[in-house]
This record gives structure tokens, C-alpha cells and sequence, in this order.
């Protein structure tokens, strides 16, 4: 088995809000855990501690859940996971406001039989077949918001975790059953990779490549090669306009061959 991971902030003056773990545990199987925290606008969230807190916190109660709980379908480990979570800042925080702290959420746990999957919001999670065809898992409901209302703070608010928008990992439990799932028998998967948004939009954003073409360039450069390449693309004079995303964004990859 090989796990090669990498995170890089987008602006070293601010810290890194995405969270990558991987842990691959003597008795067999694997886990791997990215989250994107998502940076709120200016102005007040109602949380004394931020979102690299936030990110830490739901990180490494769903990689000890995931690794600890085989029993546990992946959308009740992130129910409790956000559960405990929020128990943790409940007395000092304002929960229910809109901007309370949230994450996007990409979870992959396998054993002997099967890859289980779970992502909310818009990282993505690559399986790559043993014959090489690579497929994407994406929860789509993001890109799905046109962007002149993703301009608007007050619009976005009003989609964030409601009914007809889209959903992350923040305070509520429930959000879980909102997260795209799947298992896939372990014989038909020979590579996952799991990339926050920032990674993702070398493919994604700027088309320098498929998602085939952005597994490979994982698995011959690693997680550290494809977010130089986004750098690299991100900094040229030519490159591609993106209005929904910043110039640089914190950016995770994490790649695994089972």
C-alpha cells in the first residue's frame, strides 16, 4: 500500500482551514479524511474559535470513528462527529448562525471487501478502477448555485445548509443524510484520491487535464507535484478566469493505492 498526502495554504499570512489524515492500521484496511474548511465572509460567525479549530476537531473525530467503528455506516460517523463537535463549543458559541463554523467533508474507508465513500460539498473523491478508468464522486449542489448569487453574501447565506442549496459539516447532525454515499467491492478499485477544491481545480477550473490525467499526475508526482501545478497555473499571466474561487485557495490532496 502507498499514501502520499500534501496540504499547502493558499496565503501564508492566514492559516490553512482544509485537514487531511490517512491511517492504514497493522490489522489492514485504511482511512482517509479531507476536509475544506469553509472561510466566512467578514463580519461576525458566532465562534470564538475559527474554522482551523473547527476543521481539527471534526477531522480527527471522524478519522478515530471511521478507523475505530466498523460497524458504522460513514453517515452516522459524520452525524457523530458533528455532533461532537459542536458539543465541544456549544457553551461559548453561537451555533445557530448561519456561518457558524462548516466544513466540506470527503471520507474513504476500506477492508478486505469493500472501499465505503462519503463526500459533502464540493471536494472530490477519484476511485480508479484496476483497469485504469477513473470515476468521480461529486456532490454537485454548489455549482449547481448560479454565480451571480454566489456573489451576493446575504444570497449565499440564505443556501447555505437549506433546502434547495447546499449543504457542508457544521454544527448540525443531520446534515449527514444530505452527503452522496457509496460502497464499491475492494477488487474493483485499485487507487482513490481525494482533493479540496483547491487541488481539484487544475482539473475542475483551469482544464489542464481529466480526472484520469489528474490521478496520474498523483500517482507519478504526488500530492505535492499536483498542487505545484495549480500554483504554477494560478500565477501564470494566462491564466484562467475563475470568479468563484480566490486567486489561491488552501489546497489537500491525498492519494492512495490499496
Amino acid at each position: 500500500m502507498r499514501i502520499d498526502l500534501a496540504t499547502a495554504p493558499g496565503n501564508r499570512e492566514r492559516p490553512n482551514e482544509d485537514w487531511v489524515s490517512a491511517s492504514a492500521p497493522a490489522s489492514g484496511g485504511g482511512v482517509l479524511v479531507v476536509l475544506d474548511g469553509v472561510t466566512p465572509p467578514a463580519g461576525e460567525d458566532g465562534c470564538v474559535h475559527g474554522v482551523p479549530w473547527f476543521t481539527a476537531r471534526l477531522g480527527g473525530r471522524l478519522t478515530e470513528l471511521s478507523g475505530s467503528r466498523r460497524d458504522m455506516p460513514l453517515d452516522r460517523i459524520l452525524a457523530e462527529a458533528v455532533r461532537a463537535t459542536a458539543e465541544a463549543h456549544r457553551p461559548s458559541c453561537d451555533l445557530s448562525h448561519v456561518r457558524t463554523p462548516q466544513a466540506t467533508v470527503v471520507v474513504v474507508r476500506w477492508d478486505e471487501a469493500y472501499v465505503e465513500h462519503l463526500v459533502l460539498s464540493d471536494s472530490v473523491l477519484l476511485l480508479q478502477a484496476p483497469g485504469g478508468e477513473v470515476t468521480a464522486v461529486l456532490d454537485d449542489r454548489l455549482d449547481r448555485v448560479p454565480r451571480e448569487v454566489l456573489r451576493s453574501v446575504a444570497a449565499t447565506d440564505a443556501l447555505r445548509n437549506a433546502e434547495g442549496g447546499f449543504f457542508t459539516a457544521a454544527a448540525d447532525p443531520a446534515v449527514a443524510a444530505r452527503a452522496v454515499t457509496g460502497r464499491t467491492p475492494r477488487g474493483r478499485v485499485r487507487a482513490v484520491a481525494a482533493l479540496t477544491d483547491g487541488a481539484s481545480r487544475w482539473t475542475d477550473t483551469f482544464g489542464e487535464g481529466d480526472w484520469a490525467a489528474c490521478l496520474e499526475v498523483l500517482r507519478k508526482e504526488g500530492a505535492e507535484g499536483l498542487i505545484a501545478r495549480v500554483r504554477a497555473v494560478e500565477s501564470g499571466p494566462a491564466r484562467p478566469s475563475a470568479p468563484r474561487y480566490k486567486r489561491h485557495d488552501d489546497a489537500s490532496a491525498v492519494y492512495a493505492e490499496l
